[in-house]
Protein backbone atom coordinates (compact mmCIF):
# COMPACT_ATOMS: atom_id res chain seq x y z
CA UNK A 1 0.00 0.00 0.00
CA UNK A 2 2.72 2.00 -0.45
CA UNK A 3 0.91 4.18 -3.10
CA UNK A 4 -2.25 4.67 -1.40
CA UNK A 5 0.00 5.81 1.89
CA UNK A 6 1.93 8.19 -0.63
CA UNK A 7 -1.10 9.41 -1.45
CA UNK A 8 -2.49 10.13 1.88
CA UNK A 9 0.93 11.74 2.73
CA UNK A 10 0.25 14.08 -0.29
CA UNK A 11 -3.38 15.42 0.91
CA UNK A 12 -2.35 15.35 4.67
CA UNK A 13 -1.05 19.47 4.30
CA UNK A 14 -5.12 20.24 2.09
CA UNK A 15 -6.75 18.66 4.81
CA UNK A 16 -5.17 20.21 7.89
CA UNK A 17 -6.68 23.80 7.43
CA UNK A 18 -9.86 22.30 7.15
CA UNK A 19 -10.12 20.07 9.69
CA UNK A 20 -8.46 23.84 11.87
CA UNK A 21 -11.58 24.86 10.65
CA UNK A 22 -14.04 22.63 11.47
CA UNK A 23 -12.09 21.75 15.10
CA UNK A 24 -12.55 25.31 16.09
CA UNK A 25 -16.16 24.88 14.91
CA UNK A 26 -16.33 21.68 17.43
CA UNK A 27 -14.65 23.60 20.34
CA UNK A 28 -17.10 26.22 20.09
CA UNK A 29 -20.07 24.20 20.02
CA UNK A 30 -18.59 22.02 23.02
CA UNK A 31 -17.69 25.17 25.02
CA UNK A 32 -21.73 26.27 24.08
CA UNK A 33 -22.94 22.79 25.64
CA UNK A 34 -20.05 23.57 28.58
CA UNK A 35 -21.39 27.24 29.33
CA UNK A 36 -24.87 25.97 29.16
CA UNK A 37 -23.85 23.24 31.91
CA UNK A 38 -22.37 25.57 33.78
CA UNK A 39 -25.35 28.05 34.02
CA UNK A 40 -27.89 25.19 35.07
CA UNK A 41 -25.14 23.66 37.46
CA UNK A 42 -25.40 27.63 39.77
CA UNK A 43 -29.12 26.89 39.52
CA UNK A 44 -28.93 23.78 40.88
CA UNK A 45 -26.31 24.89 43.46
CA UNK A 46 -28.64 27.80 44.41
CA UNK A 47 -31.71 25.64 44.89
CA UNK A 48 -29.27 22.82 47.15
CA UNK A 49 -27.91 25.87 49.23
CA UNK A 50 -31.59 25.30 51.12
CA UNK A 51 -30.50 21.64 51.49
CA UNK A 52 -27.69 20.08 53.72
CA UNK A 53 -24.35 20.81 52.55
CA UNK A 54 -23.45 16.90 51.97
CA UNK A 55 -26.06 16.85 49.48
CA UNK A 56 -25.12 20.06 47.53
CA UNK A 57 -21.57 19.10 47.02
CA UNK A 58 -22.73 15.29 45.88
CA UNK A 59 -24.73 16.82 43.19
CA UNK A 60 -23.09 19.71 42.36
CA UNK A 61 -20.31 17.23 41.27
CA UNK A 62 -22.60 15.26 39.28
CA UNK A 63 -24.18 18.04 37.72
CA UNK A 64 -20.27 19.03 36.84
CA UNK A 65 -19.11 15.32 35.47
CA UNK A 66 -22.00 15.30 33.23
CA UNK A 67 -21.11 18.49 31.75
CA UNK A 68 -17.72 17.27 31.40
CA UNK A 69 -18.93 14.06 29.68
CA UNK A 70 -21.48 16.01 26.96
CA UNK A 71 -18.05 18.38 26.64
CA UNK A 72 -15.84 15.01 25.62
CA UNK A 73 -18.89 13.54 23.18
CA UNK A 74 -19.84 16.74 21.85
CA UNK A 75 -15.77 16.97 21.02
CA UNK A 76 -15.59 13.72 20.18
CA UNK A 77 -18.37 13.43 17.76
CA UNK A 78 -16.63 16.49 15.86
CA UNK A 79 -13.13 14.70 15.17
CA UNK A 80 -15.25 11.80 14.27
CA UNK A 81 -16.74 14.01 11.64
CA UNK A 82 -13.66 15.72 10.74
CA UNK A 83 -11.80 12.48 10.27
CA UNK A 84 -14.76 11.50 8.01
CA UNK A 85 -14.44 14.50 6.29
CA UNK A 86 -10.50 14.59 5.51
CA UNK A 87 -10.79 11.00 4.27
CA UNK A 88 -13.68 11.48 2.30
CA UNK A 89 -11.85 14.47 0.49
CA UNK A 90 -8.38 11.90 -0.15
CA UNK A 91 -10.89 10.19 -2.07
CA UNK A 92 -12.19 12.74 -3.88
CA UNK A 93 -9.19 14.43 -4.57
CA UNK A 94 -7.91 11.23 -6.03
CA UNK A 95 -10.80 10.37 -8.20
CA UNK A 96 -10.51 13.79 -9.70
CA UNK A 97 -6.72 14.21 -10.64
CA UNK A 98 -5.67 15.01 -13.88
CA UNK A 99 -5.88 12.18 -15.92
CA UNK A 100 -1.45 11.60 -16.04
CA UNK A 101 -1.99 11.40 -12.56
CA UNK A 102 -4.90 9.67 -12.10
CA UNK A 103 -3.33 6.90 -14.31
CA UNK A 104 0.11 7.07 -12.68
CA UNK A 105 -2.06 6.45 -9.31
CA UNK A 106 -3.56 3.33 -11.35
CA UNK A 107 -0.17 2.37 -12.25
CA UNK A 108 0.86 2.16 -8.39
CA UNK A 109 -2.30 0.50 -7.35
CA UNK A 110 -2.28 -1.96 -10.43
CA UNK A 111 2.11 -2.76 -9.19
CA UNK A 112 1.15 -3.56 -5.65
CA UNK A 113 -2.33 -6.00 -6.44
CA UNK A 114 -1.27 -7.69 -9.55
CA UNK A 115 -0.52 -11.49 -8.75
CA UNK A 116 1.74 -13.67 -10.64
CA UNK A 117 -1.52 -15.12 -12.61
CA UNK A 118 -2.99 -14.88 -15.85
CA UNK A 119 -5.49 -12.57 -15.81
CA UNK A 120 -7.32 -9.81 -17.18
CA UNK A 121 -8.48 -6.09 -15.86
CA UNK A 122 -11.56 -4.18 -16.85
CA UNK A 123 -11.82 -0.44 -16.08
CA UNK A 124 -15.10 1.72 -16.49
CA UNK A 125 -16.20 3.16 -19.92
CA UNK A 126 -15.43 6.63 -18.81
CA UNK A 127 -11.53 5.73 -17.82
CA UNK A 128 -11.54 3.14 -21.27
CA UNK A 129 -12.38 6.22 -23.05
CA UNK A 130 -9.49 7.95 -21.54
CA UNK A 131 -6.67 5.81 -20.89
CA UNK A 132 -3.61 6.90 -22.09
CA UNK A 133 -2.09 5.20 -25.59
CA UNK A 134 0.47 3.71 -23.41
CA UNK A 135 -1.35 2.21 -20.40
CA UNK A 136 -2.17 -0.54 -21.94
CA UNK A 137 1.85 -1.46 -22.13
CA UNK A 138 2.46 -0.52 -18.84
CA UNK A 139 -0.50 -3.07 -17.33
CA UNK A 140 1.38 -5.70 -19.60
CA UNK A 141 4.81 -4.43 -17.52
CA UNK A 142 3.32 -4.57 -13.78
CA UNK A 143 1.90 -8.03 -14.43
CA UNK A 144 5.13 -9.21 -15.65
CA UNK A 145 7.07 -8.00 -12.91
CA UNK A 146 4.70 -9.96 -10.72
CA UNK A 147 5.18 -13.03 -13.23
CA UNK A 148 1.79 -13.00 -14.58
CA UNK A 149 0.00 -11.52 -17.27
CA UNK A 150 -3.10 -9.19 -17.40
CA UNK A 151 -5.20 -8.51 -20.55
CA UNK A 152 -6.71 -5.23 -20.62
CA UNK A 153 -10.58 -6.03 -21.61
CA UNK A 154 -12.60 -3.42 -23.86
CA UNK A 155 -15.90 -4.03 -22.57
CA UNK A 156 -16.42 -1.56 -19.85
CA UNK A 157 -17.58 -2.77 -16.26
CA UNK A 158 -19.87 -0.85 -13.93
CA UNK A 159 -17.40 1.26 -11.60
CA UNK A 160 -16.56 5.21 -10.58
CA UNK A 161 -13.14 4.92 -10.94
CA UNK A 162 -10.43 2.24 -10.61
CA UNK A 163 -9.86 -1.05 -12.04
CA UNK A 164 -11.20 -4.94 -11.35
CA UNK A 165 -9.20 -7.54 -11.65
CA UNK A 166 -10.30 -11.17 -12.58
CA UNK A 167 -7.89 -14.42 -12.50
CA UNK A 168 -9.62 -17.72 -12.40
CA UNK A 169 -12.94 -16.35 -12.21
CA UNK A 170 -11.96 -14.60 -8.89
CA UNK A 171 -12.81 -10.66 -9.19
CA UNK A 172 -10.41 -8.85 -6.98
CA UNK A 173 -12.27 -4.56 -6.31
CA UNK A 174 -9.50 -2.31 -6.91
CA UNK A 175 -12.15 0.55 -7.58
CA UNK A 176 -10.38 3.73 -5.31
CA UNK A 177 -13.96 3.83 -2.98
CA UNK A 178 -13.23 0.00 -2.32
CA UNK A 179 -9.09 0.51 -1.56
CA UNK A 180 -10.62 3.32 0.95
CA UNK A 181 -13.24 1.56 2.70
CA UNK A 182 -10.66 -1.53 3.16
CA UNK A 183 -8.05 0.48 4.78
CA UNK A 184 -10.50 2.74 6.43
CA UNK A 185 -9.68 1.83 10.16
CA UNK A 186 -5.91 2.68 9.11
CA UNK A 187 -6.45 5.55 7.68
CA UNK A 188 -8.86 6.76 9.98
CA UNK A 189 -5.63 6.40 13.01
CA UNK A 190 -3.15 7.94 10.15
CA UNK A 191 -5.54 11.15 9.96
CA UNK A 192 -6.23 11.36 13.91
CA UNK A 193 -2.65 10.96 14.76
CA UNK A 194 -1.70 13.80 12.40
CA UNK A 195 -4.68 16.08 13.19
CA UNK A 196 -5.10 15.49 16.89
CA UNK A 197 -1.65 14.74 18.92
Amino acid sequence: MTGLEKITGQIQEEAKASAARRLESAQKEADAVLAEAKAECAAMEAEAAQKNAALKVNYAGRVKSSAEQQRRTALLRAKQEIIAGVIEEAYVTLKNKDVQSYFLTLEKILKTYALAEDGEIYFSSEDLARMPADFEKKIAAAAKEKGGSLVLKKEPKAIADGFILVYGGIEENCTLKALFDAKKDMLQDKVNAILFS
